[in-house]
C-alpha cells in the first residue's frame, strides 16, 4: 500500500514565513506583545496571539489568497493611529486571521455579494490608538488577534444607517451562529457606520509552529 503523500503546512501553502512572536526583536515585542495577557474593558485577562504570519511587503499581500475572494491585503489595511514599528514591512499578522476570511467567504457566498473591510477595520496591534484605555494602556479587543472585521459595505449597500446594521446583523446570525456582532447605536460597544463581527479571542496554532513551552515556563 502506498504511503500517503504528505501535505504541505499552511504557511508554505500561503507563501509565508511562520514566525514565533517571542523571537522577534524586543521593538517588536513592544508593540505586539505575543502571548501577553491585556485586559478588555469588562475587566477580563484574555491572552494574546503568540504565532504569526510574516509578510514581506504590500505587494506579497496582495498576491496572498486566504479565501477565493479574501486576500491578506484587505485584513492589514491601517492608517497612523497604529503603531510605527508595525506599518512598515515586514508585518506580522496572527494566523487566526485565516479564520477571520474562511468566515467572511461563506458570508459573501451566501449573500452573493463582495463584502468590503474598512481600513482599520482588520488586524490591529494591541498599541493601535483605537483601543488605548483612558490611562493609555491597551484594551483587549478581538481585533488584536485578527479575528474582528469591521464591514463598511455589501454589494452596492454602504453599511451606515441603523436598518442596514440590522438587516445584515440577522443575515450574518443566520449564516454564522457562532461569530458575534456590534448592534446599531452610537454608545460605547455598539456601531453605527460599519457592521462589526468577530469570532471572539481565537487563536491559531498552526501545525508546523514550534514548541508553546518558553524560558516563562522553565
Amino acid at each position: 500500500m502506498a504511503e500517503p503523500m504528505a501535505d504541505a503546512f499552511p504557511s508554505e501553502r500561503l507563501g509565508l514565513r511562520l514566525v514565533d512572536g517571542l523571537a522577534l526583536p524586543a521593538a517588536l515585542r513592544r508593540v505586539l506583545r505575543p502571548g501577553e495577557v491585556i485586559h478588555g474593558r469588562d475587566g477580563r485577562a484574555r491572552r494574546l496571539p503568540r504565532f504569526f504570519y510574516e509578510v514581506p511587503s504590500w505587494e506579497r499581500a496582495v498576491e496572498v489568497a486566504l479565501t477565493p475572494h479574501f486576500s491578506l491585503y484587505e485584513f492589514v489595511s491601517v492608517d497612523v493611529r497604529e503603531a510605527a514599528a508595525v506599518r512598515r514591512w515586514p508585518r506580522f499578522v496572527p494566523c487566526a486571521v485565516t479564520l477571520l476570511a474562511a468566515h467572511l467567504e461563506l458570508l459573501r457566498r451566501a449573500l452573493d455579494a463582495p463584502v468590503f473591510i474598512a481600513a482599520n477595520g482588520g488586524y490591529r496591534s494591541p498599541t493601535h490608538a483605537l483601543d488605548a484605555g483612558d490611562d493609555g494602556e491597551p484594551v483587549a479587543s478581538p481585533h488584536h488577534w485578527g479575528t474582528a472585521a469591521n464591514v463598511y459595505r455589501i454589494g452596492s449597500d454602504y453599511i451606515d444607517t441603523e436598518g442596514e446594521i440590522e438587516n445584515f446583523r440577522a443575515k450574518v446570525h443566520d449564516t454564522l451562529p457562532g461569530v458575534w456582532t456590534r448592534p446599531f447605536g452610537t454608545d460605547r460597544g455598539f456601531a453605527d457606520d460599519h457592521l462589526h463581527l468577530d469570532l471572539g479571542y481565537a487563536v491559531a496554532v498552526p501545525r508546523e509552529a514550534p514548541d508553546e513551552r518558553s524560558d516563562r515556563d522553565a
